[in-house]
């Protein structure tokens, strides 16, 4: 594999993300945390399980929303810090939503959040219940006082991920349209906006393919913009004789046309094999959500919700990820 460039990640240094050597037996291109998971089910009293979580770089520290399963397994979203991106505290009452209009502040449920800083602040999505999914977005500047939105997709939506920056003057956002159940189909969208309120000129970004992808696809992480393009961490499901398979794959976008797939991987880059991956409330699930890079040193530590019940972390290094995607491209 190739070595690292350092200024592949156009973006900060952040010199504290949490970090870990390939194991000198592995030849994979991401490698997992020697003492995953990383987050536990029952880090806070309330909680039957933690993940599909989401976290940023915020104030010297890190800071994120996590998806709660509580004690009477409903769906909950709950903020939370850390030093150094291993050990977190998690507030034990879930996020209260501050807004206007009580129709749309009224909760059902919430899951699986991305977190995504633009401009000022930081911008939370979620699987929101408003008669069936949808992507719901609120903004928080401190992750002590949240503001919602209006819904920014009518049901039903699953994965709404946001661009950090403004594209050609436009924000833009990746989604997978679902239906009310536990969809058994799903492609990759693009979504584009003026004000992050109105949504349109909706793009195909690409579709399921054969073997661990041939169920559906949904975007992962917020994507890292790279000089060879945006890197996009996505999921994919097949359906096998016992049920869903989850694992995570890789692509690169254009930086321009954020729809326009310039190459992507047709191996997984991690699939379930641990037991923390393969036992759980929902077996067989690897569900990555939120990704920290340093520009600097190229390196990257991914973070992914484990069988629907612990958060794991993992490792790559954006030079050998790129380089992969290119070498074993199907597009």
């Amino acid at each position: 594999m190739a070595a690292s460039h350092p200024k592949t990640i156009m973006g900060p240094a952040l010199p504290n993300i949490p970090w870990e050597a390939r194991p000198s037996r592995c030849h994979d291109v991401v490698w997992r945390y020697s003492r995953n998971p990383v987050i536990p089910r029952d880090l806070i009293p309330c909680s039957n399980s933690i993940f599909n979580s989401a976290v940023v770089p915020c104030e010297g520290g890190f800071a994120g929303v996590f998806r709660v399963d509580d004690r009477r397994r409903f769906m909950r979203l709950h903020s939370g810090r850390s030093t150094d991106g291993i050990n977190w505290q998690l507030n034990p009452e879930p996020i209260q939503f501050l807004g206007e209009d009580p129709e749309i502040c009224r909760f059902e449920y919430g899951y699986d959040p991305r977190v995504c800083r633009i401009e000022d602040r930081y911008y939370i999505t979620w699987c929101n219940g408003y008669h069936g999914p949808t992507i719901g977005m609120a903004y928080t500047h401190d992750f002590e006082t949240f503001h919602q939105c209006e819904n920014i997709t009518l049901p039903y939506n699953r994965n709404g991920v946001l661009f950090p920056r403004r594209i050609n003057g436009k924000y833009y956002m990746l989604s997978r349209p679902s239906d009310t159940r536990h969809t058994s189909f799903g492609d990759i969208f693009c979504s584009e906006s003026p004000d992050l309120v109105y949504w349109g000129r909706h793009r195909f970004v690409m579709g399921t393919r054969k073997g661990w992808q041939s169920t559906k696809i949904g975007a992962g992480p917020v994507p890292i913009e790279t000089q060879q393009g945006w890197l996009l961490i996505y999921h994919g499901v097949l359906t096998s004789c016992n049920g869903y398979v989850y694992s995570a794959g890789a692509a690169l976008l254009d930086l321009d046309e954020p729809w326009r797939v310039i190459c992507r991987a047709a191996p997984y880059l991690i699939s379930p094999q641990r037991d923390y991956e393969c036992v759980g409330d929902v077996p067989n699930v690897v569900f990555p959500c939120a990704a920290l890079a340093d520009a600097d040193t190229g390196r990257m530590a991914i973070y992914y919700g484990c069988a629907d019940t612990v958060t794991g972390l993992c490792f790559a290094q954006v030079d050998e990820l790129i380089d992969f995607i290119k070498a074993n491209s199907d597009e």
